[in-house]
């Protein structure tokens, strides 16, 4: 299993993302996290997106969960080389896959090692065994209204909960995600703690956290 999981955007060190992908560096972007959001502010942070891999030698195109189920998905998806998931609503995401059955096959695919799984944010956050807790920062309305429900299982890839921008106060959700970790702290519960420019980096049996 491959995944490079950062707190926001590419992170400090995207050299650790391009490292881990094999092949010819084409995949898929999924933006589901902005479901519900202006259309047109999500045309233009789609091509920001898919400029930013460019300058890593990747490239990208949009896989938008939103038109398919779990049998066009699998005839569109084919062999990508690495996934980005951009971050935004993590429960606007996560209905997203369940909808069009990408966490089945995320889940399948990572367990052969088929492609990179990588993202910032709630692209990160989604792989966790559950998501209570982030309903502090995310709204679930827009799942609800999208999707008509709101789940928070995550895809349990992830072994504990992943919180980003910890000690980052130039991001407008620090100080919110601070009181999700400590709520976690308190029930004795472990999570990845990661400060923006951090990483979260899986290889094989191989985690760091850079």
């Amino acid at each position: 299993m491959r995944l490079y999981l950062s707190s926001y955007e590419l992170g400090d060190q995207p050299s650790a993302f391009t490292a881990l992908v094999r092949g010819n560096g084409h995949g898929w972007l999924i933006m589901n996290a902005l479901d519900g959001a202006d259309p047109d502010m999500r045309h233009r942070e789609t091509a920001r997106q898919v400029s930013a891999l460019a300058g890593l030698g990747l490239a990208a195109s949009e896989l938008d969960l939103r038109v398919h189920d779990a049998e066009s998905l699998s005839a569109t998806f084919a062999h990508p080389d690495f996934l980005w998931v951009r971050g935004g609503n993590v429960f606007t995401l996560r209905a997203a896959m369940a909808r069009s059955g990408a966490d089945a096959l995320i889940v399948e695919q990572l367990g052969l090692d088929a492609f990179v799984y990588a993202g910032f944010s709630a692209g990160a956050c989604v792989l966790a065994p559950s998501l209570a807790g982030l309903e502090a920062c995310d709204s679930t309305e827009d799942a609800v209204s999208l999707y008509g429900t709101v789940g928070v299982d995550g895809l349990g890839i992830l072994d504990r909960p992943f919180v980003p921008h910890l000690r980052s106060p130039k991001h407008p959700e620090s100080a919110t995600l601070t009181r999700v970790a400590k709520g976690y702290a308190l029930e004795d519960r472990p999570y990845w703690a990661l400060r923006d420019g951090d990483a979260l980096v899986v290889d094989g049996s191989r985690v760091a956290l850079l």
